[in-house]
């Protein structure tokens, strides 16, 4: 029998040694392998083609690039996609309110439903939801033949638009505000209800001030949502060009008609609200952690 052992335990040491002298542990080299796949993956995923909208877009220079942003078909895809945005975003953050201040206060039979419900957004696929408002509102709908003995015109239209924007914005509000009602408790709000203080004001003085990074994430969240959605505003739209388009319409339809540089800089400008969106996520999300902090 060869006696291994001390060879071995020299070996080790060798290795332990040119380890320690190169500064990495052997356990970093997985850590190291997991984060140039993902940086790998994020490359050709994400970031080589952000990187080409901008080269496309400005591959001819600043002034084809400005010109384009001034046309009316642009211009108007950009103030449709702002209105709706508009109206979407506060209606859905009251309703969001509402909706998270019921389930996190009240316990009651149907909970868990309730709160199934108000993921059905997320589950659901936009077409299918642009395709149930077609079927609910469109000439043949359930609605239709109502609305247009009274004229009201929802489906190829601004208010189709509004109902599928908010219908796939529904969730972020109450979701994000949900766990921090959850967190906080109701102690604040039962002390300022015994020193007499009525609903609104413990509302607007205790209970507003405590869930306002969370309240403002998930407006964020529905803004962005809403103003880069597609597929339910594609079916409800009828895509109308200077009518019924929206900036990411605008972008498919420039594109389909070759005007590619038109298309690219309208994806510029989705680019940089989502860029704006992100920036403002990550000062939210370190204000969220020092309050964390702090408490």
């Amino acid at each position: 029998m060869v006696n291994l052992g001390p060879s071995i335990k020299a070996s080790s040491l060798q290795s332990s040694e040119a380890d320690q002298a190169t500064g990495v542990k052997p356990r970093d080299w997985s850590k190291i392998g997991l984060i140039m796949l993902a940086v790998f993956y994020l490359t050709l995923i994400l970031f080589i083609p952000a990187l080409n909208v901008f080269v496309q877009a400005f591959s001819k220079g600043i002034a084809p690039f400005l010109s384009n942003l001034t046309e009316p078909a642009f211009q108007n895809s950009v103030r449709l996609t702002f209105i709706i945005a508009a109206i979407a975003v506060p209606v859905n953050t009251i309703f969001g309110l509402c909706a998270a201040w019921v389930i996190a206060r009240k316990r009651f039979r149907g909970r868990a439903f309730v709160i199934s419900i108000l993921d059905v957004p997320f589950s659901v696929s936009p077409v299918v939801a642009g395709l149930m408002i077609v079927l609910l509102y469109g000439r043949n709908g359930w609605f239709g033949p109502f609305l247009e003995a009274h004229n009201i015109k929802i489906i190829f239209a601004l208010p189709g638009m509004i109902l599928a924007t908010a219908f796939v914005t529904i969730p972020f509000v109450a979701r994000e505000v949900i766990p921090v009602l959850e967190e906080i408790g109701t102690d604040q709000e039962e002390a300022a209800q015994t020193l007499g203080a009525n609903n609104w004001q413990i509302f607007w003085r205790v209970t507003l001030p405590s869930i306002r990074w969370g309240l403002l994430y998930g407006v964020l969240l529905t803004n962005a949502r809403a103003m880069g959605e597609f597929g339910a505003i594609s079916v409800v739209s009828g895509n109308i060009a200077s009518k019924t388009q929206t900036l990411p319409l605008f972008v498919e339809e420039a594109y389909k008609q070759y005007q590619t540089e038109a298309a690219y800089s309208a994806a510029v400008l989705l680019a940089l609200l989502a860029v704006v969106t992100l920036v403002l996520k990550e000062i939210l999300e370190r204000k969220t952690r020092i309050k964390e902090v702090k408490e």
